[in-house]
């Protein structure tokens, strides 16, 4: 990860502001920490971010609030910070233009996996298009439609094959399962949207990837799924 790049960190608790930005700061982004949405909406519209990390529960101006503003004139990834995990406050978040979410307690270092794989995704989608894929023992060639687990060839169905295409290409991008049902399946699929659940499961089985400790395809509980290389978060303080 290039260092440099700059977070707008918005938390009103100072605890978790203060360990966050820390842990920001040794990965080597630059961090502008705020704790109210006025003061983060002042930052936003003065300075350039790479990417935004905003808690919901804020003073002043709610977390919903600036994220719709900012969405307004910038697609800057934003990683939304929550205290509840109901499914109607995820989708929400999601839908108002978060592009990924934590729900409180978390792990620091989960939090700054997810910063870079936000990061990479949007360095992705400023490149011109990539030949290749490649993440830890799996290969995705995209030019030759193949893909390898260690070094050995998967068989997969065409849905499946785009499936992981779709998922890979930005990992830690939420995809609600309508949108994978539209990129896969196509706009007039006239099935349920669950319809995508046993493609990922055959997915799944054929990359030896288990659902309960995934080492690439993550579920998003009431929303759908996302690509993201494990990494362990074990040892560390939960804020």
């Amino acid at each position: 990860m290039e260092s440099g790049q700059r977070v707008l960190l918005v938390e009103d608790e100072r605890n978790i502001r203060d360990v966050v930005g820390a842990y920001l700061e040794k990965e080597g982004f630059w961090v502008t920490a705020v704790g109210d949405g006025a003061a983060a909406l002042e930052q936003a519209n003065r300075k350039r971010f790479d990417l935004i990390v905003l808690d919901l529960n804020l003073p002043k101006v709610r977390g919903e609030e600036v994220c719709r503003r900012i969405r307004d004139v910038s697609d800057v990834p934003i990683i939304m910070l929550t205290a509840k995990g109901s499914e109607e406050e995820r989708i929400s978040g999601l839908e108002i233009g978060a592009d990924d979410y934590l729900v409180k307690p978390f792990s620091p270092r989960e939090l700054v996996a997810r910063v870079r794989a936000l990061m990479r995704r949007a360095h992705a989608e400023s490149d011109p298009q990539r030949d290749r894929m490649q993440y830890g023992e799996l290969t995705v060639d995209l030019r030759g439609h193949r893909v390898y687990l260690a070094d050995k060839e998967l068989d997969l169905t065409a849905s499946e094959y785009k499936l992981l295409v779709t998922l890979a290409r930005y990992p830690g991008r939420v995809y609600p399962r309508m949108e994978l049902v539209e990129k896969v399946l196509g706009y007039d699929f006239e099935g349920y949207e669950r319809a995508i659940d046993s493609h990922v499961k055959n997915l799944r089985a054929k990359l030896d990837d288990d659902p309960r400790t995934p080492r690439f395809i993550h579920t998003v509980t009431g929303v759908g799924y996302r690509f993201e290389p494990a990494e362990t978060s074990e040892g560390t303080p939960r804020l």
